[in-house]
């Protein structure tokens, strides 16, 4: 905030490989842009200019992560950041009536966005979760190979090149092998991944793959609601209802990567986790469908890791299961 009684202006930055193009909005219709490389250098020089007059809010858009040297800069430096779905914020600009797309409007359509929506800023990961999220990133490539390569294997007719196709999947399960060990250093060298882990763990039907990416894609797990906490997961049901049509309830949006390994933690705990299983099989002889069945039972493990994050106590201290 400035100093004076009115907000510091709101900025928006486009992010692409290279450049940052940047707009400011100041109030009303005055406005400047400009662009810097989004290099170290190029960033420093962005917070420098931007702590002049320090902004109500800077907003960016997900792209990949390229604008995340950018958005641990400037939170570091104390400017309020919120990094914000694409999707969105296109939908803000044709909303608004610009159909045109460059670099330079995309930076002023997201300053609007900054002005109009005013998203909430949110905690940037630490240095520790985005290593553990580059190495879960890594994972989850290595493992998309994998599937593709077998895949592969069973149409090919050509032994010279089944041959290969093979070693690329030796090579490839060794690959995960050693990701899966960079995975568990990452985790043991920090004591907190290693209790907030255990304590992930202690829910059956969680293995370190979904506790491993909770604790690097949802900080927030045990601060909040777990209304909030499902919608940010992309697991929350939203109606679609109009006049007298009532609409089928469908999830969408939210962090693909945490609904992707909550939805594997909830095959699992459907089986193994008395709870879930109980759960899910009254939701099925009440006759709904079993995919349907199976998002509720996300959405129930999810509020369980909650509860167990924010009480910092383990599943069996809460439930007195037996194992």
């Amino acid at each position: 905030m400035s100093s004076g009684s009115e907000p510091g202006p709101y900025v928006g930055i486009d992010v692409s490989k290279g450049r940052l193009d940047v707009c400011v909005r100041r109030g009303g219709a005055r406005q400047e842009g400009f662009a810097v490389a989004n290099d170290q250098e190029g960033i420093d020089a962005l917070a420098r200019r931007l702590l002049g007059t320090p902004p109500a809010l800077v907003v960016l858009e997900s792209s990949g992560g390229f604008e995340r040297p950018a958005a641990t800069t400037l939170a570091r430096e104390g400017v309020a950041v919120a990094v914000v779905n694409p999707r969105q914020a296109r939908d803000f600009a044709r909303a608004t009536g610009r159909l045109a797309k460059t670099d330079r409007l995309d930076a002023e359509a997201l300053a609007r966005f900054a002005e109009a929506v005013r998203p909430e800023p949110r905690a940037l990961p630490d240095e520790e979760a985005l290593l553990l999220g580059e190495i879960l990133d890594r994972r989850r490539q290595i493992v998309g190979m994998l599937v593709a390569e077998k895949n592969r294997l069973s149409t090919l007719a050509s032994e010279p090149v089944r041959r290969r196709v093979r070693a690329h999947v030796r090579w490839l399960e060794k690959e995960l092998d050693r990701t899966d060990c960079d995975l568990q250093a990452a985790v043991e060298a920090s004591e907190t991944w290693r209790e907030n882990e255990a304590l992930l763990r202690s829910v059956p039907g969680v293995g370190p793959v979904l506790a491993r990416t909770l604790l690097a894609e949802l900080p927030e797990l045990g601060t909040l609601t777990h209304r909030r906490l499902a919608a940010l997961a992309g697991v929350a049901p939203f109606s679609r209802d109009s006049g007298t049509l009532r609409g089928r309830r469908a999830v969408w949006g939210g962090r693909a990567r945490v609904r992707g390994a909550l939805y594997m933690g909830a095959l699992v705990a459907a089986r193994h986790n008395p709870t879930i299983r109980e759960f899910y099989e009254r939701l099925v002889k009440k006759g709904k469908p079993k995919k349907v069945a199976l998002v509720a039972c996300m959405r129930k493990l999810l509020a369980i890791l909650n509860a167990v994050m924010r009480d910092r106590t383990g599943w069996r201290s809460i439930h007195a299961l037996s194992p």
